[in-house]
């Protein structure tokens, strides 16, 4: 992952049009204890700056757009020892997080003080990110290309907790500023990313392993910048797990971790801190065990754990031919990684089809996910009536009940009829 910046933008019709990329996995982080990072909050140099301009403001008139008078701000700059292009931040961080009010064209006092104990400080810390992350969009850095890409440096860096070099960095930057834009045309990707370096560091974010930021120092993030880069990462909806939930998942044993997968649970993450404390024969065996004799829900879930292991889990899957529940699974699974099994037939893909969206049954929000499917569902549906599987009424009733296509309903409901007019089913 240090090699390139991750890309973790959603398409917005602006600007360079990359595509959205999908969910992300990170790997689990050590975290800080809260009361810790708590008492750190009061030392970050934005943080303080920011109090002190919220108390040296007052009660005063403020300009167009709720800012200082540029003459206020020229004072401000000068009597606290301020850097001016930094003010502007500073001043929204005040008035964002409660440390000032505006009120008719007026700064007062705000509400928020640090006193307010442990999880008001981290929420007032992760206010104060997000309004360094949204300034990206107004010119944060000063460069238009470490601003495009602001959000998937600090992922980069999140990923790798060694840190990441300057050059490094730079290079991933570039990389992906070509792919989506075309050429840079700035004069120097690494003097840009320095500077913008230093203002992560002054917002708290970024720290050095050695010397001070320059081009050769490796760049990682503070305990306050990895919770509020993971606070980040899981608003967007990615697999930022922390070490301790992980270990959690992994001391589980195959059938609680099925069960977890079941309830919606369990993340990627987790899944492979599972498999990593197991050999994949172990692993194999206790999940082909399960899904052999489990219902739909927990078939999908050890299947998509044994997806993840290589042909080195071979024996378990082959033994698994036997079984009734579980014998098209493993000879797709054999097939897939060109080891010898018996071949499918359309038949058996459809019974598989009919298992897959079975599995949806046993999940908490299964009306839910039936939107993202990207079968051809219509002509699979007419076939289901035919298929010898213990769920295809059900399977039919769900689509029928909860398919916001009215195309896939409207046919679910007739191969539903259909289904019951033929009798029941056997395996």
């Amino acid at each position: 992952m240090a090699n390139n910046v991750i890309d973790l933008r959603r398409p917005t019709g602006e600007g360079c049009g990359c595509a959205a990329c999908e969910k992300l996995s990170f790997p689990p982080v050590e975290l800080a204890a809260d009361a810790e990072l708590a008492a750190r909050v009061p030392g970050v140099p934005l943080v303080v700056d920011a109090v002190a301009l919220a108390r040296w403001t007052g009660t005063r008139p403020v300009g167009p757009q709720a800012l200082l008078p540029e003459a206020d701000a020229a004072r401000a700059v000068e009597e606290l020892g301020l850097r001016p292009e930094w003010l502007r931040l500073m001043w929204v961080v005040a008035v964002n997080t409660g440390l000032l009010r505006i009120t008719r064209q007026q700064a007062v006092p705000g509400p928020f003080t640090f006193g307010k104990g442990v999880e008001a400080t981290l929420e007032f810390w992760d206010g104060v990110v997000m309004d360094v992350l949204d300034r990206a969009d107004e010119g944060l850095t000063g460069s238009a290309v470490i601003d495009e890409h602001l959000a998937e440096t600090l992922a980069t860096i999140y990923s790798v907790r060694t840190g990441v070099s300057v050059p490094v960095l730079a290079k991933g930057i570039l990389q992906s500023h070509e792919v989506a834009c075309g050429p840079y045309k700035g004069e120097s990707i690494l003097r840009e990313l320095t500077s913008a370096l230093e203002l992560l560091a002054y917002c708290g974010l970024v720290e050095t392993t050695g010397e001070p930021i320059a081009s050769g120092s490796r760049i990682r993030l503070t305990p306050l910048g990895t919770w509020a880069v993971r606070q980040d990462l899981r608003r967007e909806g990615h697999d930022a797990p922390t070490a301790a939930q992980v270990r959690v998942f992994a001391e589980l044993d195959a059938s609680e971790l099925v069960a977890a997968m079941v309830a919606g649970g369990v993340t990627p993450s987790a899944v492979a801190s599972w498999l990593e404390r197991r050999s994949p024969l172990e692993a194999a065996r206790d999940l082909t065990a399960i899904a052999a004799y489990g219902n739909a829900g927990e078939r999908g879930a050890a299947g998509t754990v044994l997806d993840e292991l290589g042909p080195e889990a071979e024996g378990p899957l082959r033994a698994a031919l036997t079984e009734p529940l579980l014998w098209r699974y493993a000879a797709s699974w054999l097939h897939i990684r060109d080891l010898d099994a018996p071949s499918l037939t359309p038949d058996d893909h459809a019974w598989l089809a009919v298992d897959t969206l079975a599995a949806l049954l046993y999940l908490s929000d299964a009306p839910g996910t039936l939107g993202g499917l990207d079968e051809d569902l219509p002509g699979l549906v007419a076939q289901l009536p035919s298929v010898d599987h213990p769920d295809t009424l059900a399977v039919l009733d769900l689509l029928a009940s909860h398919h916001d296509d009215q195309v896939v309903a409207k046919a679910a409901r007739k191969a539903a009829m259909k289904a019951r007019s033929l009798g029941p089913l056997k395996l």
